[in-house]
């Protein structure tokens, strides 16, 4: 609960009407209550007011507020990025009791700070160290020597593996899995993926079994990243798998051992990084697409959605398509494949002009 007057401090916005206004929530504009406020922040959204029962909203820069019947507004000059702001106002964090649930398992090597916040069926391995104000929700495990600092917030199911590193503020949404290990294998003799990235042929009848390359580095967190449920980064065969500052990684991502990503980078849901592959900062990986191992994708590129990554990426480029290129490139291309079956037709018209040409008088 708070006022439209309080709400636009918090929000570092400018409040104009009576801000003495109490809401309780925010809302869409069609579905707004009287004690809610309204999220219209485009004027694309000024007509759904009309059909809701808000007193106050948040709305555009130089939107006219009374003439939409409003008693207060908000006014927002990048409306996104407010939008961050409104939510955690009126967020309602996952609820955890204070102190450990007696079910919960905790070596006692671990370092447990006191006010740490323990759920039901968590086990906590040897020599771990938490830092300040952890949260960890119910049947997390966090393996012997993981070290994860301060704030951290590992929902239900989360696994963090052994020597794991993680830096402050840390979100493991439910089913993330850090340090599992590696996809790694090798066989006595040149096998057929050896043969077929060589020669390009694969001419071998048989080959020998696989032999698992078991992986002794970890995984090292920097800083306010976030991993989204079900999210696997696999730990690195020797050195560590790395990820940068500020990272964010959605839902059913799949890292690789040895990849490396940069600071601030987004990484959607269902993305795959080959292992080894080096990720810049301020990259964005578009949902579903795929990058190829032993890789490097340059600072400030974006991956659309979709595309497949066979080939290095210089930095602040666009890339499109499978296999992925630039993106005007794409667009060209995919214009081409639209024209093609008009080509075709045309071009079959000739090659019968042509096998049957007409008969002379």
């Amino acid at each position: 609960m708070t006022t439209i007057e309080e709400l636009a401090r918090a929000l570092g916005a400018e409040a104009v009407g009576d801000g003495a206004i109490v809401v309780t929530g925010a809302a869409e504009p069609a579905t707004a209550g009287e004690d809610d406020v309204a999220l219209a922040m485009q004027p694309a959204f000024a007509e759904d007011l009309g059909k809701g029962r808000a007193r106050a909203a948040i709305l555009w820069p130089g939107a006219d507020w009374q003439a939409l019947g409003l008693k207060a507004a908000i006014l927002a000059p990048r409306a996104r990025y407010l939008l961050a702001g409104v939510n955690r106002v009126f967020d309602r964090p996952p609820e955890l009791p204070e102190g450990v649930h007696p079910s919960a398992v905790i070596d006692p090597t671990a370092e447990v700070p006191d006010d740490a916040r323990i759920g039901p069926f968590v086990l906590i391995g040897p020599r771990v160290k938490l830092g300040a104000g952890a949260r960890i929700f119910s049947h997390v495990s966090i393996s012997e020597d993981a070290v994860i600092g301060r704030d951290a917030l590992i929902l239900s199911g989360a696994r963090i593996g052994a020597r794991v590193t993680i830096g402050d503020r840390f979100i493991a949404q439910p089913g993330a899995v850090l340090g599992a290990d590696g996809f790694s294998f090798v066989t006595p003799t040149r096998g057929i993926v050896e043969e077929a990235r060589e020669t390009g042929v694969i001419a071998a009848e048989e080959q020998g079994s696989y032999v698992r390359i078991n992986s002794i580095g970890s995984v090292r967190i920097g800083d306010d990243v976030e991993v989204g449920a079900n999210s696997c980064i696999d730990r690195g065969t020797v050195a560590d798998t790395t990820i940068g500052d500020g990272t964010k990684i959605d839902n059913l991502v799949q890292l690789g051992h040895n990849v490396k990503v940069g600071r601030t980078c987004l990484i959607c849901g269902h993305v795959a990084v080959g292992g080894s592959t080096i990720i810049g900062d301020r990259v964005v990986l578009g949902g579903k697409a795929a990058v190829a191992d032993h890789l490097t994708i340059g600072q400030n590129s974006v991956i659309t959605g979709n595309s497949g990554v066979a080939s290095n990426v210089p930095p602040n480029r666009i890339m499109m398509g499978y296999p992925a290129v630039r993106m005007d490139q794409n667009v060209e291309i995919y214009k081409a494949l639209r024209r093609l079956p008009r080509f075709m037709s045309r071009l079959d018209a000739v090659q019968k002009g042509i096998s049957n040409p007409p008969l002379k008088d």
